[in-house]
């Protein structure tokens, strides 16, 4: 068994009991929601976390506006040791996003609009990190139909709704244990839960979570993942009992992922120390488990290392294939670059490793935005590829990598995804000393922006720009300065329904997109398309139901979560108001659909918006 010899780590040379499931219900009366759907829903864009954009991302041109999203900033030399949560963009396009506010602890949420980032609503929250080394993110979710929900106190949530709206905005707490245990007991469980991992909402509302006990509490629950629906219910088990007894806690940053048709949970585990690690797979309806993995270093057949200081997050595939990256065992072995493991949907190990992966959620990218692309997979990742100086030469690349076929790789001589492409950083290191002549600023993401569109990835680095990389060239086409540049922690980039970005870089969040010429305004809620899908989930066919604020030639696609067109449902011109067609559940040549999740895209008069839509059998 390994201590736990990450607890510190950053890879570079300047820093080197018995549980128990708890079924308590708590029951609160629901405010009506806003319809809004949310764009960018919560880590990675979607429960999934595939961060593949719905819309065209707009070019790098200006920076919009930019805001803080930590007033009292803890640097270390130039150096920021922290985790910043990611942003969320409604369908509406208002911009939500955690702010820390005080040294250690005390958080916000701030909604602004995306227009011109003024301020629509604030919402303090009383949530309390845990123990930590790196900060850890503090990780929001909204629901499909529009709630947003908080990290609070004592392993609570607070939500609250009608996000679009400006003015205040009051908070209703929700304890996965019950909230009349929570009222009896509110200084000790304050005192001993934490939640520990970004939130991710299914389809029909419910947001999973992961929780640590820091303190023993009266209602002796322990470490473990936490489910809550949209009517309070709450819904627990200990990771002890999840493992089978082999680890007793959730990985902090760990966002929990969900399968396609949601009904199974993935989310990393691990003990005091950081191996050995393991990836669990839960039943959604009641967080039994179905399947154990331990996370096993493919060069040395060690137990690999699930790194607190990590922002790793399982990703599933439109295959179902499921993706996490651990850091190597012994440490150093792979130049501090992890590997990224890939199982299939019941954690059976299911492919070679990717030769990067132990602090970042890997993004999917569509084969058809990698138009020279001619090997048999129907999808490939993006991951970032650091070298770190002082384990390798400084050499930091992203890379597009083939999960279903292999090569040999250089450092570890290990069989690892192939490289379809790789691109060096593009900002020398004079940090890294005169031994490594080749070395760049490193790669600052934990999840990053594929826009299948334009056949690109949008990623931020170290050096303080936001670029945009050219899957059609292997070129950095775009780029934008926000930033001198600083060491820092790993950060999310995401897109908006109209196609503005958003990146994070030295505490602030900045809002990247086209100069004012010859681009559409951002129009309020009211003023846009909307569609929704009815029922949802759907066994069978659905109602597509969708409003225009003026007359318009309209189209409605249903597309996979990879951003491919399943089914073209309608097009036509419609009237304002509102209007329904059925889709049938079968692709374009008359195929049932697989279960799982889809997306249904309304074109009209040049605007676009979305929904999602769950199938199930």
């Amino acid at each position: 068994m390994a201590t736990d010899s990450t607890r510190s780590l950053r890879p570079r040379p300047r820093t080197h009991s018995s549980g128990f499931r708890v079924a308590l219900t708590a029951v609160v009366t629901l405010a009506a929601t806003s319809p809004a759907q949310a764009a960018w829903t919560m880590h990675g864009g979607n429960a999934q976390h595939t961060a593949v954009t719905t819309v065209p991302t707009q070019p790098l041109q200006a920076i919009r506006w930019q805001a803080p999203v930590d007033l009292q900033p803890q640097y270390s030399g130039t150096i920021l040791f922290i985790h910043y949560g990611s942003p969320l963009i409604t369908e509406g396009n208002t911009v939500i996003f955690p702010v820390k506010v005080g040294v250690a602890d005390t958080f916000r949420v701030e909604a602004r609009a995306a227009l011109d980032g003024s301020t629509k609503w604030t919402l303090d929250t009383d949530y309390l990190l845990p123990p930590h080394s790196w900060v850890p993110s503090v990780g929001l979710a909204m629901t499909p139909r529009g709630r947003l929900y908080v990290p609070a106190a004592g392993g609570t949530l607070l939500w609250t709704d009608a996000l679009e709206d400006p003015g205040a905005h009051t908070s209703t707490r929700v304890a996965f244990f019950g909230d009349a245990a929570y009222a009896a007991n509110k200084s000790a469980m304050d005192a001993s839960l934490r939640v520990c991992t970004p939130l991710t909402s299914a389809s029909d509302g419910t947001v999973f979570f992961g929780v640590r006990a820091v303190t023993t509490n009266p209602l002796g629950i322990t470490s473990g993942i936490a489910a809550v629906d949209a009517s309070g219910n709450g819904r627990f088990v200990s990771m002890f009992d999840a493992s089978g007894g082999l680890c007793d806690r959730v990985s902090l940053n760990c966002a929990p992922a969900l399968s396609r048709d949601e009904q199974t949970l993935y989310i990393a585990g691990r003990g005091a120390s950081s191996s050995p690690g393991y990836l669990v797979a839960l039943a959604t309806s009641d967080l039994g488990t179905r399947h154990v993995r331990a996370l096993v270093d493919p060069k040395t057949a060690s137990e690999s290392f699930v790194s607190d200081n990590g922002t790793a997050a399982p990703m599933v595939a439109p295959d179902d294939k499921v993706y996490y990256g651990v850091l190597e065992n012994p440490f150093g072995t792979n130049a501090v670059r992890g590997w990224m493991l890939q199982f299939d949907a019941d954690l059976v190990p299911a492919g070679v490793p990717g030769a990067f992966g132990w602090d970042h959620t890997p993004s999917l990218v569509p084969a058809s935005a990698v138009p020279a692309y001619a090997g048999p997979s129907s999808y490939l990742l993006m991951c970032k590829y650091n070298f770190y100086v002082g384990w390798g030469d400084g050499t930091n690349k992203l890379a597009i990598l083939d999960p279903g076929t292999s090569q040999l790789d250089a450092f570890s001589g290990v069989n690892v995804m192939q490289e379809v492409y790789t691109i060096l950083g593009t900002t020398p290191d004079p940090d890294a000393g005169p031994a490594y002549p080749n070395a760049v600023k490193e790669w600052c993401i934990n999840t990053a922006v594929v826009d299948p569109f334009k056949h690109s990835v949008l990623a931020g680095a170290e050096d303080g720009r936001l670029y945009r990389w050219d899957l059609d060239t292997n070129t950095f086409s775009e780029s934008i300065t926000l930033t001198p540049g600083l060491g820092e922690a790993y950060t999310p980039t995401v897109a908006g329904p109209d196609g503005q970005v958003y990146a994070i870089n030295n505490a602030t969040l900045f809002a990247v997109g086209a100069t004012n010429v010859g681009v559409r305004p951002v129009a309020h809620v009211r003023d846009a398309p909307r569609v929704f899908a009815e029922p949802n989930p759907a066994a069978g066919a659905a109602t597509l139901r969708f409003v225009l604020p003026s007359e318009a030639n309209a189209t409605l696609e249903v597309l996979d979560l990879a951003g491919r067109r399943v089914a073209s449902v309608w097009s036509g011109t419609r009237t304002a108001g509102e209007h329904r067609v059925r889709w049938d559940g079968r692709d374009a040549n008359g195929r049932e659909c697989a279960p799982g999740l889809y997306v249904v895209r309304l074109t009209a008069g040049g605007r676009v918006a979305s929904a999602r839509l769950l199938r199930i059998r």
